[in-house]
Formats: C-alpha cells, sequence, structure tokens
C-alpha cells in the first residue's frame, strides 16, 4: 500500500503549519528530509532539506510506530512554519520520496477505519466535529469519537450473544433433558437490550436535531415586525425591511447560536390573503416554512389573534411594542424583549433535547428498528412457548447483524467514499 501525505491544517499562511505522512514509507520519508528518525513520540528540532542538500526549513518532527498513531500504520509529522512557500517545497520533496504520494480526502481516516483504529460510528463522529459549530454540537461528536455509542453497541451485542448461546444449547440437547430451562434469562437478556434500544430511539430525533440544527420561523401578518426582528437577531441588515406591506417574498435565513445550539431563524413572508400572484407563492412558503419548523415566534398586535394554529412550546409576542408597554411584547427596532425572547428560545429547545441519544442519523435508526423488530420476534415467540428454538436464534442473530451494520462491522461499503469525500485532504 502506498504511503500517504497530505497538509493537515488549514491551507494559507500560519504560525505552524502540520505535514502527515502515513505508510510504511514514512520513517523512510523522515530520513530523507530529516536525516534521521527521532524516538518515536518524541519531538525534535529537524533541519529539513531537498535532495541537493538546499534547506527547506527548521521544522519540528515527530515519528509514530505502527500500531501506535491515528492511522495504525507507521506514521510522521512534520511541523513546519506557517509559510505557502515552505508547504509547497516539502510536499514537491515528499512526492519524490519512492512509495510515497498525495493523500485523498479523507484518506487518513478510511485507514484508520480498515487498520480497526476507529469504527463506523467514530468515522462518522470526527465528520460531525469537523463541522461543529456550535458546543453542543462539538459535545455530541467527541461522546460518540470517544467511543461512548460503539461501547454500548459492545455491550448489547454480549447480552445477546450470550441469550443466543443458550438457546443454542437447547437445541443442541434436543433429544435430551436440558438441566435448567433457560427461558427466562433469554428473555430478559433480550428485554433489558430492547428497553436500551427503544430509550436510544427516542433520543434519536434530538440528536438529529443538535447536528443539523432547529429551524425557528418567525411568523405573523404583514408589518409585524419581522424582518426588523431578523435583523436584530442577526446583528446586520439581513433582510430588507419597509413599511411597505408584502415586502418580504422569499423565506431568508439566518444561523446562530442559541445556548449552545445550532438554529436557523427563518423571516417568513407576511399572512394574509393577496391577489398579487408573486405575493401568494411567498406566502405558501412561508406557511409551508413554518409548519415544517421545530418552533414558531407569532407576532401579533396587540389583542390579536396568531394568524396560523400554536403548537405546544410556540411562543406568542405583541409585536412592534417599541415602548415597552407590554409585558409580552417586541421590538426589533429597540431590542425590547429580545433577550427574554431568546432565553424562552433556548429553555423550549433546551427541553426537547434532555433525552438526547447518542445516535444521530437516519441509517442509525433504521439499524436500531430492524434490530428491534427482529429481537421482538424472538421475545414474542420465547413467551408464547414456541418450540422452534433454531428460529428463534436466528431471530437473535439477525438482530445482532443489525447493530454490527450500526457500528461499520458488515455492509457499509457503500457508505464509505459519500462519508469520506467530506473530509478535508489532510483527515
Amino acid at each position: 500500500m502506498d504511503t500517504i501525505f497530505a497538509l493537515a491544517s488549514a491551507p494559507g499562511r500560519s504560525g505552524v503549519a502540520v505535514v502527515r505522512v502515513s505508510g510504511d514509507r514514512s520513517w523512510e520519508a523522515v530520513k530523507a528530509l530529516a536525516g534521521s528518525v527521532p524516538e518515536p513520540r518524541r519531538m525534535v528540532l529537524r533541519t529539513l532539506r531537498d535532495r541537493s542538500g538546499v534547506q527547506l526549513d527548521e521544522a519540528m518532527v515527530v515519528a509514530f510506530a505502527a500500531g501506535a498513531s491515528f492511522t495504525g500504520e507507521e506514521s510522521a509529522e512534520f511541523h513546519l512554519h506557517g509559510s505557502i512557500a515552505v508547504v509547497r517545497a516539502v510536499l514537491a520533496e515528499l512526492a519524490l520520496v519512492d512509495g510515497c504520494r498525495p493523500a485523498q480526502p479523507g484518506e487518513f481516516t478510511r485507514r484508520a477505519l480498515e487498520n480497526g483504529c476507529m469504527d463506523f460510528t467514530q468515522v462518522e463522529a470526527l465528520a460531525d466535529l469537523i463541522e461543529a459549530e456550535t458546543e453542543a454540537q462539538r459535545k455530541q461528536a467527541l461522546a460518540v469519537l470517544s467511543g461512548a455509542l460503539s461501547g454500548r453497541v459492545s455491550e448489547w451485542r454480549q447480552k445477546l450473544v450470550r441469550a443466543a448461546s443458550l438457546l443454542e444449547v437447547t437445541i443442541d440437547f434436543v433429544d435430551e433433558d436440558v438441566p435448567v430451562d433457560v427461558t427466562d434469562e433469554v428473555v430478559g437478556l433480550l428485554k433489558d437490550v430492547l428497553s436500551d434500544i427503544q430509550s436510544e430511539l427516542r433520543g434519536l430525533d434530538a440528536a438529529e436535531r443538535v447536528r443539523l440544527g432547529f429551524e425557528v420561523a418567525i411568523v405573523g401578518p404583514p408589518n409585524a415586525g419581522k424582518s426588523t426582528l431578523l435583523n436584530n437577531l442577526a446583528g446586520r441588515d439581513a433582510a430588507i425591511t419597509s413599511e411597505i406591506a408584502g415586502t418580504t417574498r422569499d423565506v431568508i435565513e439566518v444561523r446562530m447560536e442559541v445556548g449552545g445550539l445550532p438554529v436557523t431563524f427563518l423571516d417568513t413572508a407576511g399572512l394574509r390573503e393577496t391577489q398579487d400572484p408573486v405575493e401568494r407563492l411567498g406566502i405558501d412558503l412561508a406557511r409551508r416554512r413554518a409548519e415544517a419548523a421545530d418552533l414558531r415566534v407569532h407576532l401579533v398586535e396587540h389583542g390579536g389573534q396568531p394568524e396560523i394554529e400554536v403548537r405546544s412550546g410556540d411562543i406568542v409576542r405583541w409585536a412592534k411594542d417599541d415602548s415597552g408597554v407590554y409585558e409580552d411584547g417586541l421590538s426589533g427596532r429597540t431590542g425590547f424583549g429580545v433577550p427574554q425572547l431568546l432565553s424562552r428560545i433556548e429553555e423550549v429547545l433546551s427541553e426537547r433535547t434532555a433525552g438526547i441519544g447518542l445516535t444521530s442519523r437516519e441509517r442509525h435508526r433504521d439499524s436500531l428498528i430492524r434490530s428491534r423488530t427482529y429481537l421482538e420476534q424472538a421475545v414474542s415467540g420465547l413467551e408464547d412457548g414456541m418450540s422452534e428454538v433454531d428460529i428463534l436464534s436466528e431471530d437473535i442473530r439477525l438482530g445482532i447483524r443489525q447493530l454490527e451494520i450500526l457500528v461499520g462491522k458488515v455492509e457499509v461499503e457503500h457508505l464509505l467514499d459519500e462519508i469520506f469525500s467530506s473530509f478535508c485532504i489532510g483527515k
């Protein structure tokens, strides 16, 4: 297998630039540029030179032995001065080392997966960590990257293997008396796992919203101050404001962090009856986006009624209360009530993420539901006194297989290219 190399830090000028090398020619590459290979896991200062002896840079160099690196392979890193010219020269010199080539996007992480240093859920979590914009996303990604989900699945698998092995005993002794009735223990093990799977499924939606972000729609009639409020929240003129009704025709989005959670605020067209076909299209879009939003902020005139149904958790505020007269008033122009609004949004969304799970993707849901189905079939058969023990045992094995798919031990090859294409070259 080729030895690969790439710039692992951000491109462009920087204080320090890190070039990573991985593969069985890594130490040869270090020797070619630095003259000798330092003691593994000990960073040392070296003068890097090209093949003709011309100095490239003064750099810190560290080597990692096979089995003790991110990829599981022999590897090394060059910590260079963050000059574009220096990085370009070092990468060009590495390309001249026999057996070395530039890495593809995500190739370092892919090798870590193939060498058993990570499982598929950890690879997904690393991708999420790279994309994380908020504190909640960072914590969620790190929890899975640390192996928390893998550990939980491993515990489930151990219980299911134990349950299957107990049933196998009854198959082996089909013509003899089995010394102990294993049904109660097997059912107990299966129900323990089913309870955990159900709990994880309950928390999956919340975890998915943390990963992808929540949508909060600002809705109300024309000239209710929706765009002015959005601009106040954004701290800039994200939307055009005007006294002319129907100014907003499209949905304008502003993404920000609220209490550590990723939130996209939607400024929607004013809701009213209109003969203007373009405005009507905007209103139809506004209704659809508001319906799909996780939360709606309804702006209404004092004493009026919201334009659309208020769902549980929705927030209603009296619009354009520039003088701060009403307790539940709100003014995007003066900022009155905006901090209280953000606090309420944070409170509502925090309540919805209270039971957050470790799984956060649709493929996770699919594997958990399939595993649950097989295990429920096994429990039902056992409790009904089903005698075809081999069928029940097969249901348990199929349930285990779905959990193995979840962590990527089987049947994920078709997902790898999609996942790794989102990684930067140095990952």
